[in-house]
């Protein structure tokens, strides 16, 4: 019996199909600064508009000691400047908008990369 599993890409709809070659240049270019962990963790994001500063609440799905993944109500730029607040520790660090997901009922996927980490940021040891 023939093996296709090696012809052919699996799809998922809404996603492009990427070859075995773009997966393994990508993964060892890029990788990971640090462990990650899902938690949720209850933070304030601050950003300015027009000089007008704003600001959302939201909870972080996966943090890493160099940011975290957020759904926030509000869209955000890429490369967009912030001020995130961890609502639990009280500690407040500039970060930047790196990616931006689909929108979901909650809000916004956004990733979110810490300017200056620092190591207790979340509370707990990653």
């Amino acid at each position: 019996m023939a093996d296709f599993r090696t012809t052919r890409t699996p799809r998922i709809p809404g996603r492009a199909a990427h070859t075995a070659e773009k997966a393994t240049s990508a993964n060892s270019s890029e990788k990971r600064r640090g462990v990650r962990v899902n938690s949720q963790v209850p933070v304030a994001v601050e950003w300015d508009v027009g000089g007008e500063p704003r600001r959302g609440e939201a909870q972080t799905r996966v943090v890493g000691p160099y940011g975290c993944l957020v759904l926030l109500p509000q869209s955000l730029e890429l490369r967009q400047p912030i001020r995130l607040t961890n609502l639990v520790s009280k500690q407040s660090n500039p970060a930047v908008v790196v990616w931006r997901g689909h929108e979901r009922t909650e809000g916004w996927e956004l990733g979110i990369e810490l300017t200056n980490p620092q190591m207790d940021f979340w509370g707990f040891e990653l």
